[in-house]
């Protein structure tokens, strides 16, 4: 049995239906009046996107091929590939209709803003001898960040004591890509 419904031209309405055969048309046969019919597989239709990634203060804009009825969200991961370019994971921080929304279907959507995630850039305060000194390093976006860890940076050894997430709040442990700030205390 096929999970949706489909149409079948002898009862009128929508019904189960059995799978016969797969190909280009489907084969099927309604379960309520036994009538074995075609189904053409719906073909998916394809838009260009324009997709702004951000990257350390500066932006980049790529087009992408997607399915026009893909709903989108904030969120979530895009990877961008546009074939002129190399491939970028970002994660979409707003979307462009009329207005900026949540969601949407991708044929509604005039522009993605996006981050990239690949590597990126976190924020550090470290405190040393009555003094907090700022850094802002590279890291790869899946590496996690935990507090208590000792870690290095330049000339600094540090302990991380707190971790400020991009979502508010803190967290003990984070990927960096969620991250907004780090804070050390040199040991």
């Amino acid at each position: 049995m096929i999970d949706d419904q489909i149409f079948c031209p002898s009862c009128g309405e929508d019904t189960d239906h059995t799978l016969i055969k797969f190909g280009q048309e489907k084969l099927v046969r309604c379960e309520g009046c036994g009538l074995v019919h075609s189904v053409q597989k719906e073909r998916e239709r394809l838009i260009s996107l324009k997709v702004i990634v951000n990257k350390d203060d500066r932006s980049q804009q790529y087009f992408i091929n997607m399915p026009a009825r893909e709903v989108l969200h904030v969120g979530d991961e895009l990877l961008v590939d546009d074939g002129s370019r190399e491939v970028v994971m970002t994660e979409i921080t707003s979307l462009e209709t009329d207005r900026r929304v949540e969601s949407a279907q991708a044929e509604a959507v005039k522009a993605v803003w996006a981050r990239e995630t690949d590597d990126v850039p976190l924020k550090l305060s470290l405190y040393r001898k009555g003094r907090t000194n700022s850094f802002k390093i590279t890291v790869p976006g899946d590496e996690v960040i935990e507090v208590g860890e000792v870690r290095e940076v330049e000339h600094f050894v540090f302990k991380v004591v707190k971790i400020k997430l991009r979502c508010e709040g803190f967290a003990d442990h984070a990927k960096a890509k969620d991250i907004l700030r780090v804070w050390g205390r040199e040991i």
